[in-house]
């Protein structure tokens, strides 16, 4: 059966704009650098609790090093044991930590840390020989977590491991979308994943799975748009470049389609180790952010505690929010074990 492609986000966002409320959320901003490397942090994921997860150091002029964070300033180092280099990413509610870390060959591993017990992840359709890329970017409260691991080409190729039976499903996009390289980077409690890809001409689309259905995903007026994770309440967050070449943040939530720009006040175009304005990586249930950003100097982690008013502005969002929808398209998955 050919596949059916199905173009509905902007009349379902026209339709919402006739019947319902919109709300767009402001934030309250806090900066929270581990001190072990105040120049560069930071912070990509934060569970419901409040725990954040993230990584102090460059990895060229200081090595990446691990962490926990309970706002404000307790830090508690985490590191796979032997590593030259850790990247901790995603936590569940369970406090389940997730990442990779980096051998002194320069190989890249995927890890789960539950309760202290550090298990290494290597999808099997990994190549052999060469230096070899696996890394996992989140997981949810039933221990199932996304990642990817690179091809002999340099692409990606995105997955899912179940936790428990340390079982792995590729994440295949529907052949309408044109993916090259694949990268899954979170999941909530209802298996919706999102992530992003880059397509036969070379762009950056982020996408979403749910159930088998592939939502492709760009955000209005930008290029190069990711998502990076999503909750329970389907909001997911990214980043895209605004057409002066800038990081921005987002939120968009994937059934009312409300789209949100997000930027750190303290935030700078100019570079700072290669990262410019700001990066949405994490966000919880009650809609708090983490992610980092550039001050002009150093790349800061950053804290947004999300409180909700209406916003006659938010009808606009809405509006445009919608254009940035792509294809919708029904496709299983491929199971490996």
């Amino acid at each position: 059966m050919r596949d059916r492609v199905i173009f509905r986000r902007a009349l379902a966002a026209s339709l919402l704009l006739l019947t319902s409320s919109a709300y767009a959320s402001s934030y309250s901003y806090q900066t929270l650098n581990n001190p072990g490397d105040p120049a560069f942090n930071q912070l990509l994921g934060i569970n419901n609790a409040g725990t954040i997860v993230g990584y102090f150091g460059d990895g060229t002029i200081a090595p990446n090093q691990g962490y926990t964070l309970t706002p404000p300033s307790t830090y508690t180092s985490e590191n796979f044991p032997g590593s030259a280099q850790t990247q901790v990413v995603g936590i569940n509610a369970a406090g389940t930590t997730v990442g990779f870390y980096v051998d002194t060959a320069g190989n890249n591993f995927g890890f789960v840390n539950h309760g202290g017990t550090f298990t290494s992840v290597i999808n099997p359709n990994t190549p052999v020989g060469g230096t070899s890329v696996n890394q996992i970017l989140g997981i949810n409260a039933t221990g199932i977590a996304v990642g990817f691991y690179m091809d002999a080409a340099g692409n990606n190729h995105g997955y899912l491991y179940n936790t428990a039976t340390s079982s792995y499903t590729a994440i295949t996009l529907p052949s309408g979308f044109s993916a090259v390289s694949v990268t899954a980077t979170g999941i909530n409690n209802a298996g919706v994943v999102t992530g992003f890809y880059t397509d036969l001409g070379g762009a950056t689309h982020g996408f979403s799975d749910n159930g088998g259905v592939f939502t492709s995903f760009d955000a209005p007026g930008g290029t190069n748009t990711m998502l990076f994770g999503i909750n329970n309440g389907l909001t997911a967050v990214g980043s895209f470049l605004d057409p002066t070449g800038v990081t921005m943040g987002f939120t968009d939530n994937l059934s009312t389609h409300l789209f949100q720009i997000i930027s750190d006040p303290n935030a700078s175009p100019t570079a700072a180790f290669g990262v410019t304005g700001t990066t949405v990586n994490g966000i919880n249930d009650q809609g708090n952010l983490v992610g980092f950003y550039s001050d002009g100097n150093n790349v800061d982690g950053f804290l947004a505690t999300v409180s909700t008013v209406p916003e006659p502005s938010t009808w606009l969002m809405l509006a445009t929010g919608s254009l940035g929808a792509a294809a919708i398209i029904r496709r299983k998955r491929t199971w490996n074990t």
